[in-house]
């Protein structure tokens, strides 16, 4: 087994549950979507994009572009909610909640193509 790999594969599921576990819920209700879970999916996703950049082959270079994706999307939503409860005060319910979802599901999107690519990829291997 390799130890790399298994880390490897960890990242990349652990980043997708956890922002399906993030994304999950009324649009725009807050109290279905804590901002520490968001943060959390930030820093999984940072962490799974750094372990990708040492995979020199094409579908590396896929997977470094869904991580860039996802923590592009990730950022983003963190961004908005930040502004907006910081800066312009604004109630996390309704537009704003729906915007910061928007986003992570944008970053789910691209997890779920890191994590088929993967399936894909090790089941390739074991042919």
């Amino acid at each position: 087994m390799n130890l790399e790999k298994v880390i490897f594969g960890a990242f990349v599921i652990l980043s997708f549950t956890l922002n399906f576990g993030f994304f999950i819920g009324e649009i725009d209700n807050p109290k279905h979507h804590h901002e520490l879970e968001l943060a959390a999916t930030l820093v999984v996703n940072l962490i799974a994009m750094t372990l990708k950049f040492g995979d020199r082959t094409h579908i590396g270079a896929i997977h470094l572009a869904t991580s860039i994706v996802a923590v592009i999307q990730l950022l983003a939503a963190s961004v908005v909610w930040m502004w907006a409860t910081q800066v312009s005060h604004l109630p996390t319910e309704g537009e704003v909640m729906a915007t910061v979802v928007s986003l992570s599901g944008g970053a789910l999107a691209a997890n779920f193509i890191s994590v088929a690519l993967m399936i894909g990829e090790t089941l390739r291997r074991t042919r």
